[in-house]
């Protein structure tokens, strides 16, 4: 193709018809390239729908196995279920859940006992004579036994529940 050089000026004269049209394609495709946005399309799109009817015992029966599988949403719990795929099931015993919150609350009444003992040793010896607290420290000395008393059957307790109530 002929160029033509004028004061440091150049210019090509006469395009041909298959360049020009190679050019028209490369504009064109940038043009559809930028103006493509949004998000990308799946690979594997669910195109297909189908829907079904349920009479009221069968919906409370749906709502209830939906409710235990913990699934996020409905379809996926249905396509599991469908193809046979392993459905996370989730039975929450109230009665060992309110056992065991009880259970804790009563852990934190013991360190707080804890907590509160060492503090009433600390001013029983600082600001009673020697024979006065050993009297009241002697008394606490009893109390303390009957906590560690009580402790010990809340435990046996404790494992009982969990041999004949809790299934591991």
């Amino acid at each position: 193709m002929p160029s033509l050089t004028v004061g440091g000026f150049s210019s090509k004269v006469g395009k041909s018809d298959g360049e020009s049209k190679t050019t028209q394609k490369q504009k064109s495709m940038e043009k559809k390239q930028a103006k493509r946005t949004g998000r990308k399309p799946k690979t594997d799109p669910a195109d297909y729908k189908y829907s079904f009817r349920l009479n009221a015992q069968e919906k409370s029966k749906f709502e209830k196995l939906f409710l235990e599988s913990g699934a996020r949403d409905r379809t996926i719990f249905i396509k599991k279920s469908i193809f046979s795929e392993q459905l996370k099931v989730i039975k929450v015993d109230k009665v060992s859940m309110d056992y065991y919150i009880r259970l804790g609350e009563f852990y934190r009444q013991f360190q707080a006992i804890g907590n509160n003992y060492n503090q009433v040793v600390r001013a029983v010896q600082k600001n009673f004579g020697d024979k006065r607290a050993m009297s009241l420290l002697y008394k606490l000395e009893k109390a303390t036994l009957e906590l560690i008393l009580l402790n010990k059957q809340i435990m046996a307790l404790t494992k009982e529940y969990e041999k004949e109530w809790l299934q591991r």
